[in-house]
């Protein structure tokens, strides 16, 4: 019986100490796979962080390739709106009268129509385009009304006069034309 109480003493001496060693090591296992999970949910949002920022790194540099092009296609516009009066007094001076002037002026005039003609072909080159609009329906998006008239010959709205031709940039109204319209 010595034995048996002796056996039993063991025994629950063993289940005293492994009992616990387990449960910790179940414990320990748990808190293993908790962290485990806490990592994975860490790297699934942390890649949602990355995945955006990708994303919007690439809108951006979209955004700016096509601000560029739009900056580079428009490149020459303000030289062109300064160069535009000087065009106007071209035309000017080549509206007068030929026919009562002295010699020598008119071949000053001449002069002066071979200088515009030359500027006229430069604008053409850099696709710069006269707004077309003399017995045009008025259009406010490339005209602006300074005047009205009324001629019962004409439709209303009809433009019956350019007093300062627009222009166009390729695609883009860099000038407005001043007319005026049929009321």
């Amino acid at each position: 019986m010595e034995n048996i109480s002796e056996n039993i003493e063991e025994t629950n001496e063993f289940l005293e100490n492994e009992l616990p060693k387990k449960k910790e090591k179940k414990n320990k296992k748990e808190k293993a796979s908790d962290e485990v999970l806490k990592l994975k949910e860490e790297n699934a949002v942390l890649n949602d962080k990355i995945l955006r920022i990708n994303a919007e790194l690439q809108n951006i540099k979209r955004r700016n390739s096509e601000e560029l092009s739009r900056l580079l296609k428009y490149d020459g516009e303000s030289f062109i709106k300064k160069l535009l009066p000087v065009i106007d007094n071209f035309e000017r001076a080549i509206n007068m009268d030929d026919a009562n002037l002295e010699d020598e002026v008119s071949k000053f005039l001449s002069g002066f129509k071979m200088i515009y003609s030359n500027l006229k072909n430069i604008l053409d080159e850099m696709e710069i385009k006269e707004i077309e609009c003399i017995g045009k329906p008025f259009d406010s998006m490339n005209m602006e009304a300074v005047l009205t008239d009324h001629d019962e010959t004409k439709e209303e709205n009809i433009v019956l006069d350019c007093l300062q031709k627009g222009y166009t940039y390729k695609d883009k109204v860099i000038r407005p034309a001043m007319v005026k319209v049929n009321n």
